[in-house]
């Protein structure tokens, strides 16, 4: 596929809170997965994320060409102020009155900046629907199952510190394609051999493989292509966190975030697209060698066009845990949609030893009856 235009930096815009005070109180709201509601832990009070006139509409996708060509109206842009981990380069939102806390995705202590971000604002969200409590549940069962894990990992993380709620952004991409293709259609087809075997003559039934030229056309249009925009995490972790269900993205509002953090991109639009990109091949190779038909395939080429490009930048919700256990750290996410648990597979040595001469023990056990049998 042709590699999009080289993107281009985004105008500024002014700043976005994520903290809403209660009208009663003073103290910050919180958005509260439950109750689906902003919610205040100091005086109780309660209110429900105001809806504006696109509510239940479809998110509006954005150009692709206008993005990268610099176009983009100065609404869809905004700036934040985050802090980027010395350690794993993640770039996390904080409070402004906040000064220095722990990296939520490695826990290296991070000393917070002044730094802006531009970036192209969120075009929806997908509000947390698994609550903390549950979260850390649903990670302590998941580690409860590994039974080469440390016992001790098992109790820290048991009772160890609350879980973060983040954000974290990936980009969508929609497209049309239509690929012209050549290749060969394979039938597939029997003979009868003769061989010798043990001074006798025998027969077999060998395949065989007609090849025929092939071409063609298909087309395919592609919906929310999902790409992570972050670095901050392992592909292996959030690739497990998935399938997610975009069809309950929420337009964007900053009051879905309050109580959360949310990183910004680290992956920009283009490399997304790339990554994309790759994904719609695998895809229309796929379709190409349906189309063909045939036992066989062979794909000598394909050609494919791209129109009617667009995007949207979404926030997905995942809660996560990183604990020094030992001199090591561990990182635990949590899908905060559907609580699916993913990530790093802790080892206990004096598990494995046990397990390795309780094995040894038992094929000696095994050997030796044989023998006595």
């Amino acid at each position: 596929m042709p590699p999009p235009p080289p993107a281009a930096s985004a105008p500024s815009a002014q700043e976005d809170s994520h903290r809403f005070p209660c009208p009663n109180c003073g103290s910050d709201y919180r958005f509260d997965p439950n109750a689906g509601a902003l919610i205040c832990d100091h005086c109780g009070h309660r209110e429900e994320v105001r809806s504006g006139p696109w509510k239940g509409s479809a998110l509006r996708e954005l150009d692709f060409r206008t993005a990268v060509a610099e176009q983009l109206p100065e609404a869809e842009i905004e700036v934040t102020r985050v802090s980027v981990c010395p350690n794993c380069a993640a770039q996390v939102e904080f409070d402004p009155d906040t000064h220095a806390k722990e990296c939520p995705f490695c826990a290296t202590p991070v000393v917070t900046g002044t730094g802006e971000n531009r970036h192209i604002k969120p075009k929806g969200v997908l509000p947390f629907a698994v609550t903390e409590r549950a979260a850390h549940k649903a990670m302590t069962d998941w580690l409860g199952r590994l039974w080469f894990a440390p016992g001790g990992l098992k109790d820290y993380a048991r009772k160890g510190r609350r879980m973060q709620g983040i954000y974290v952004p990936y980009w969508t991409y929609d497209a049309q394609t239509r690929s012209s293709y050549t290749g060969q259609r394979g039938t597939v087809y029997y003979v009868t051999e003769t061989f010798q075997r043990d001074g006798k003559m025998q027969t077999r039934q060998v395949a065989k493989v007609r090849w025929r030229p092939a071409s063609g056309r298909v087309q395919r249009f592609f919906d929310d292509v999902l790409v992570l925009a972050s670095k901050s995490l392992p592909k292996p972790y959030t690739e497990a966190l998935e399938p997610w269900d975009l069809s309950q993205l929420e337009p964007y509002q900053p009051q879905y975030l309050a109580g959360f953090r949310a990183e910004a991109y680290s992956v920009d639009l283009e490399a997304g697209f790339a990554e994309a990109g790759q994904k719609m091949e695998r895809a229309i190779e796929r379709d190409v060698r349906f189309d063909i038909g045939g036992d066989r395939q062979r794909i000598s080429s394909i050609d494919t066009q791209m129109s009617d490009v667009t995007f949207k930048h979404i926030l997905l919700p995942v809660w996560l845990a990183a604990y020094k256990y030992r001199g090591k750290t561990y990182r635990f996410v949590v899908n905060g949609q559907s609580g699916r648990v993913q990530g790093e597979r802790p080892y206990s040595a004096w598990k494995i030893a046990i397990a390795v001469i309780l094995a040894l023990a038992i094929a000696a056990g095994i050997a030796l009856l044989a023998s006595q049998q």
